[in-house]
């Protein structure tokens, strides 16, 4: 019998796979806060030049307005003071000190520690003319978020699974500590790059185990449930961070759990699909039987006929892909889709300090929209289908960060909550449109190139992540109220661009899989089946094929 077949007589998502997935989900939880933390260990607090050893910051009073008038003013209104310039006044020309100083840069600044205590970037210094490596900080760590993807991925395909998730569990678990105990960037960047790594590699492989290891009927519901774990960790990171205002004992608090992985050594099986695939049908077989026993089920003696299962497992080159420009045109799509998506979730969740109010309640809510983009398509692509869910969150999303313009623009200090509700929607969208691109893109692609144009996305999405914390600095640039706007302007733009462009794209509810090149050519809005007998009947797009039709290569 087929591997998919075995699932069923084994139990889909019994007890035994219920467990499995729950400690493979773990991991991603963790990963949340891992990726999420940048935005309090790097964040940066107000701050103002050092006029003395002994400085501190000063939000009001005679002594701030003392020390504040040594920063160089601003040429015109609004009235603001440089956080880069001061005054130097000549000492020997009191009666007259405005015809005596000269402006000089900083040396030394104070910062504000009303929302942080320490961040790695007030201990550092990386304000003013270093400001720039935070940001490529930042990269440097979705940097690592893409090496470790296709590295972990290699590990997986060729040595194994459970390697590749140990590999992974690995570099989760020594560089995020070892970083709390560092103090100078390049170690710090170093450390990130290779927790990047670990999440890249977490994130490929467990969905890879996780689609091996249920049956056909739930892979649907496991995948977007993963994305759950997620959102819960950031949700916990928002009240770790509320509660820790010290980077290295948040970063330490957030570390700490990823030993709990270590006995995954032990517990955590190979993946019995990759076993088959080797030729090892003996260890595959002894561990669905395992299961079957945990689940209560009975199988029968002989479990598989390897060849038959396995011998259409052939792939192609992923040019194939450009065989047409219609193949072209809509893998173009599909990748551009997969860059634009990452880097509007990504960029949303790195741009809650710039939205302005607490930054602590923004991550929350930013958190919390991503559990309902998660949860939305569980039902919804039941119902209505893959392109309409996947096209109107992106563009809900895309229109949600245009319209901040609006109130930053023309509303007063009333219309911040207006600024951050849009921000929310946008993460709602992102959210559901990262949890439905997987299975949508997933279903357009054809067997025989599935796992090539599938990883070939996730490069694509790995450089919208290292796209998105240049884009959410922009601020930093413009300026003024327009540079509040200016990030969530360019984000929305772009999905609002790539929803536009997956409208071109065929549906795939109810329809067979594609499975070789000429499929993929068929694969249209009116999409065509074909008998056994060579009659070609005519499908509409949400109407599932009559019994007993295939899909199959024109003769």
């Amino acid at each position: 019998m087929t591997y998919d077949r075995a699932l069923r007589q084994v139990g889909e998502f019994g007890r035994y796979q219920r467990r499995i997935y729950l400690l493979l989900c773990l991991p991603i939880f963790t990963s949340a806060m891992q990726v999420m933390v940048t935005v309090f260990i790097l964040g940066t607090p107000k701050h103002r030049c050092a006029i003395s050893e002994n400085d501190t910051y000063a939000i009001q009073g005679p002594a701030h307005q003392r020390l504040v008038n040594l920063s160089v003013p601003p040429a015109e209104a609004p009235l603001t003071y440089s956080q880069c310039d001061l005054y130097s006044y000549h000492s020997d020309n009191e009666s007259d000190p405005v015809h005596s100083s000269f402006v000089r840069k900083c040396s030394r600044w104070v910062y504000d520690q009303t929302d942080f205590l320490t961040t790695f970037v007030t201990e550092t210094d990386l304000v003013c003319h270093k400001k720039s490596y935070v940001t490529h900080t930042v990269m440097s760590f979705m940097a690592g978020f893409m090496v470790g993807a296709f590295a972990a991925g290699v590990v997986a395909d060729s040595l194994g699974r459970k390697k590749g998730l140990l590999l992974s569990l690995v570099l989760h678990i020594l560089p995020n500590i070892v970083v709390t105990f560092t103090s100078d960037l390049l170690s710090f960047m170093c450390l990130r790059f290779l927790s990047g790594a670990s999440v890249g590699g977490l994130l490929a492989v467990t969905f890879t185990m996780i689609m091996e290891l249920v049956g056909p009927s739930y892979r649907m519901i496991a995948g977007i449930a993963l994305e759950l774990f997620w959102a819960c960790g950031a949700i916990v990171l928002a009240l770790l961070a509320y509660l820790i205002r010290d980077w290295r004992y948040l970063n330490l608090a957030v570390s700490l759990p990823a030993l709990l992985f270590i006995p995954y050594v032990c517990i955590i099986p190979e993946s019995s699909r990759w076993l088959l695939t080797k030729g090892r049908e003996q260890e595959a077989e002894d561990i669905l039987r395992h299961a079957a026993k945990v689940n209560d089920k009975t199988l029968p003696e002989k479990l598989f006929d390897y060849e038959d299962s396995f011998e259409n497992d052939r792939c192609v080159p992923i040019w194939k892909l450009c065989v047409t420009p219609t193949l072209l045109v809509r893998s173009v799509i599909i990748f551009f889709n997969w860059m634009v998506v990452s880097m509007l979730f990504f960029g949303l969740s790195l741009n809650v300090g710039n939205l302005g109010g607490d930054i602590y309640i923004n991550f929350f809510l930013s958190s919390l929209a991503e559990v309902v983009g998660y949860s939305a398509p569980l039902v919804a692509l039941r119902c209505l289908g893959r392109k309409p869910v996947y096209v109107t969150s992106l563009l809900l999303g895309g229109a949600a960060c245009i319209l901040t313009i609006f109130p930053v623009l023309y509303g007063n200090s009333s219309a911040q909550w207006s600024v951050v509700g849009l921000s929310v929607i946008g993460k709602v969208g992102a959210s559901t449109a990262f949890a439905t691109i997987y299975l949508f893109s997933a279903e357009l692609f054809p067997t025989v190139v599935r796992n090539s144009a599938m990883g070939v996305s996730s490069l694509c999405a790995r450089i919208g992540g290292m796209i998105s914390p240049y884009i959410a600095v922009i601020n930093e640039v413009v300026g003024g109220d327009l540079g509040v706007a200016m990030p969530l302007v360019v984000f929305g733009l772009f999905a609002f661009v790539a929803g536009l462009l997956a409208l071109s794209l065929p549906e795939t509810k109810g329809r067979h899989l594609p499975e070789s090149i000429k499929d993929s050519i068929k694969y249209t809005n009116q999409t065509i089946y074909v008998t056994e007998n060579g009659v070609n009947e005519a499908s509409h797009p949400l109407t599932p094929p009559k019994e007993g039709v295939s899909f199959k290569d024109e003769k």
